[in-house]
């Protein structure tokens, strides 16, 4: 069997984006697939790697919708697991005038909360290229020692390890006990893709290159903070730079991190080297192309289904004269 090139553990749900109200002036939403993780490997799939998705849905509609999402994209199934006893995790987002999102979560619990670590796929993990995975996953048991199990085991085995600790205050009960299960993984981490506002909690630092540089100072390979349009900073031992992002026109920025990251990771895997190979430009390089995906995902609705391909990338960036 193919090695999977990239592997991701964690939440896979029902985002319910906003569609203008029905004549009867009720809210109407629309139902797409998301989870940061499984939109990560969607993007990294439209660009040509080999994937794979370690989690869980119910044993519903939208569970079976999400499977059957999965699949047509080209994303590996094997790992996940199909719970008869709760039901698919959904998120209600609410866009505002500039596309920005805010979300409502039904999850009490979700079934992606309910992954234990008897049901995770060891030979997939200890056999890819890179694990990525996200904090959603830290935020409830069993799923919360089933992602330090998967991340301890592909680190043993040389997969390169990857985490996005995205902060939804919603889903936990305070935010001194979301920054403890959030920084716990972080000595397992060779790569980290933060938000300038999750860095600064995350870190308790004034800004996002002071944040950046505490990171690396803990032993982190890379360090990629996503500053909106602007673009990304990259921090490592080497150095911190800005890399600048293009211009877009926003409808809506649901995905758009994780299209990064799925850029941004996709050539880390592609590029055949191993980590300490990899240089600090190369490192940048890797972020202009994260950015032209996410300039490319915002212009559409939805998440998953906005991913661009390796054509509309390279196109994107041809036009910039890069």
């Amino acid at each position: 069997m193919e090695q999977i090139h990239i592997a991701a553990l964690g939440e896979i749900l029902i985002d319910y984006t906003p569609l203008p109200d029905s004549d009867a002036g009720m809210s109407v939403f629309e139902q797409n697939p998301g989870g940061a993780p499984a939109n990560v490997l969607a993007c990294a799939a439209r660009l040509g790697r080999r994937t794979a998705f370690i989690g869980k849905v119910g044993d519903d509609i939208q569970g079976r919708f999400l499977t059957d999402t999965l699949r047509r994209t080209g994303i590996d199934t094997r790992a996940l697991r199909v719970d008869k006893t709760v039901f698919t995790t959904l998120a209600f987002v609410k866009l505002d005038e500039r596309g920005e999102r805010s979300f409502s979560f039904a999850r009490k619990p979700g079934a992606d909360t309910q992954l234990t670590s008897a049901e995770l796929d060891r030979e997939l993990i200890a056999g890819c290229g890179i694990l990525h995975f996200g904090s959603l996953s830290l935020t409830d048991e069993p799923a919360r020692s089933a992602t330090l199990e998967a991340v301890q085991l592909a680190r043993r085995s040389g997969a390169i390890i990857a985490y996005d600790p995205n902060y939804r205050p919603l889903l936990w009960p305070d935010r001194a006990t979301a920054m403890r299960q959030m920084q716990a993984p972080l000595p397992l981490v060779d790569l980290l893709k933060v938000s300038d506002d999750e860095i600064v909690l995350l870190t308790d630092c004034s800004g996002p290159e002071d944040g950046a540089r505490r990171l690396i100072e803990q032993g982190l390979r890379c360090v990629v903070v996503t500053i909106g349009s602007s673009g990304a900073l990259v921090a490592t031992r080497e150095g911190c730079a800005m890399v600048p992002g293009f211009p877009a026109k926003v409808v809506d920025t649901n995905g758009a991190g994780d299209s990064f990251w799925g850029g941004f990771l996709t050539r880390i895997s592609e590029s055949g080297k191993k980590l300490d190979q990899i240089t600090f430009e190369d490192f940048q390089s890797f972020a202009r192309f994260g950015n032209a995906a996410a300039s490319l995902c915002v212009e559409k609705r939805g998440a998953m289904p906005a991913m661009p391909d390796r054509a509309a990338v390279l196109r994107r960036i041809a036009e910039s004269g890069d």
